[in-house]
């Protein structure tokens, strides 16, 4: 049946092309549209990452849900302690220190209240691959009293490199402190209202400023992404739970989760469309096929083969197109998707955001999986009925066809 199911496929070479044509354009629309969704999924996590909140943070047990209240009352002491033990950890690339603060930053005629990081300028630098510095350089280890501005910042108080700015908060004893700073440099990450607020001094300036040498969070940078969640279950094992939280950057990052949410529901329904395409399509040569060849069907059942069998032989005839159209699509989009990320596309800046980026299609190998075997599956899917329908034709009127 297979030997013939083989030979009756390619006797119809033009009703074969268009099927196996449909089949894998079908793929091919699936893998470029899952590549591209995947890449703005990684583009977006890397940018997360490695522009504001690093891959973990440790904090102060009830920080994350009362610390914007009293955010004092929840510092870590004795850091660099902890920090000895953690820089040890598999897949930790280093481990820095942060405190965060909030105030009004004065151009000496304006005051803008801003939020505020307290970091170590040389650590940073490798978690900060996503931060652009727009104009200025980015914080050194010199710079004992420099300060980086958020772009939204610098523009509001007119401020660029060179410039001095005063900053006044308040110290956790509630005493009012200030410190002159000369800004350094302005930035931008993928976050329009972080950088509209956001500021960066040195962790020895603000130190100095908030009067003590705790932090409010110890931030992790990892060998890998994909190690996020093994290394937040290793460190929720070794600290205890009524003392520190751990928190990955995903839960920390609402806007992520909510653009990759939509994002999965907007592809959920391109591929059912692109599925349903591919359904119509090869109904439509199937019944074109079983219409055109009822005689040959009626004369297979006038000699003895049993209806079973031609339904049989017309699914056979539908798994080797299926099979053979989903691997050609399968082969197509990958070539496409490495053709046109050689390339890259260039977007325009997400919402919410304040940068462009070159977008590409990552031919991503379960995408690829996934694809094919939806052509594969649909194909035979939409053979069923025709098949059916196929196999229950009247002898003798199929016979008339002849």
């Amino acid at each position: 049946m297979w030997k013939l199911a083989f030979r009756n496929v390619f006797r119809h070479k033009t009703r074969t092309a268009l099927t196996l044509a449909a089949i894998a354009l079908g793929v091919v629309g699936l893998i470029l549209t899952g590549g591209f969704v995947e890449d703005i999924f990684t583009q977006l996590r890397e940018a997360t990452i490695y522009s504001q909140l690093g891959h973990l943070q440790v904090y102060k047990a009830g920080y994350y849900s009362f610390g914007r209240r009293t955010p004092y009352q929840y510092m870590i002491a004795n850091a660099e302690k902890e920090l000895v033990k953690f820089r040890a950890l598999p897949h930790v690339v280093d481990v820095t220190p942060r405190i965060n603060f909030s105030g009004l930053l004065s151009n000496g005629r304006t005051s803008f209240p801003i939020i505020g990081e307290g970091v170590d300028p040389e650590k940073e630098l490798k978690l900060s691959r996503y931060l652009i510095i727009s104009s200025g350089r980015q914080l050194q280890k010199k710079d004992a009293y420099g300060v980086l501005l958020g772009q939204g910042v610098a523009s509001v108080l007119k401020l660029k490199p060179g410039d001095r700015a005063m900053l006044l908060l308040n110290t956790p004893e509630g005493a009012l402190n200030t410190l002159d700073f000369e800004v350094i440099g302005t930035f931008q990450t993928f976050s329009k209202d972080y950088d509209d607020r956001a500021i960066r001094i040195p962790l020895s300036a603000a130190w100095e400023l908030l009067a003590t040498k705790s932090v409010h969070g110890l931030v992790f940078a990892l060998n890998d992404s994909a190690s996020t969640d093994s290394v937040a279950a290793l460190l929720k094992a070794k600290l205890p739970a009524q003392e520190f939280e751990v928190k990955t950057w995903y839960e920390l990052s609402d806007f992520y989760q909510k653009t990759v949410e939509l994002y999965r529901r907007h592809f959920g329904v391109l591929r059912l469309i692109i599925l349903g395409m591919v359904l119509l399509s090869v109904v439509n040569s199937v019944n074109m096929n079983i219409y055109e060849r009822t005689g040959e069907f009626g004369t297979l059942m006038a000699l003895g083969n049993r209806r079973g069998r031609v339904f049989r032989l017309v699914i056979a005839e539908n798994v080797i197109l299926g099979f053979i159209g989903g691997s050609l699509g399968a082969i197509i989009g990958t070539v496409a998707a490495l053709s046109i990320s050689a390339v890259g596309i260039p977007m325009p800046p997400m919402p919410n955001t304040n940068i462009g980026y070159t977008a590409y299609i990552r031919p991503v190998p379960s995408e690829i999986r996934l694809a094919f075997l939806i052509g594969f599956v649909a194909t035979i899917l939409a053979s069923m009925w025709p098949a059916w329908k196929a196999s229950r034709l009247p002898v003798v009127e199929a016979l008339r066809q002849n």
